[in-house]
């Protein structure tokens, strides 16, 4: 069992930046992915990032490749989603996730555990 908790979030101007945390406590397996959601009103969530919780893979979906960066420091039991270049696009509340991801990091179902989110709004 663990605890998500997301924070960072707020209101940008297009063009900025913000860096979104999550904090993970209990036990998080080595072969667990850590990804980051988002989910517009009126959208279904969407994959935006994932990083393993061992190794050195990172994922990331198209539309934020080039802008995005996830990144994890396992001393702090913290993942991180740095965000420039916003868009208006980008706005959404965005969900921190944690399992095994069998089936892709994109993929929702392989994430058993899931932050209450965080709201980002890009203002243009």
């Amino acid at each position: 069992q663990i605890q998500l908790v997301e924070s960072g979030g707020g209101l940008v101007q297009a063009g900025g930046s913000l860096r979104l945390s999550c904090a993970a406590s209990g036990r998080i397996f080595r072969n667990y992915v850590m990804g980051w959601f988002r989910q517009a009103p009126g959208q279904e969530r969407e994959f935006v990032a994932g990083v393993r919780w061992s190794g050195i893979s990172t994922y990331y979906a198209d539309s934020v490749k080039g802008r995005f960066t996830i990144s994890r420091d396992n001393d702090k039991n913290t993942v991180y989603l740095q965000m420039d270049s916003l868009k208006a696009e980008d706005t959404a509340v965005y969900y921190c996730a944690g399992g095994l991801a069998g089936r892709g990091a994109w993929d929702t179902s392989g994430y058993g555990y899931w932050g209450q989110g965080t709201q980002v709004t890009v203002s243009s």
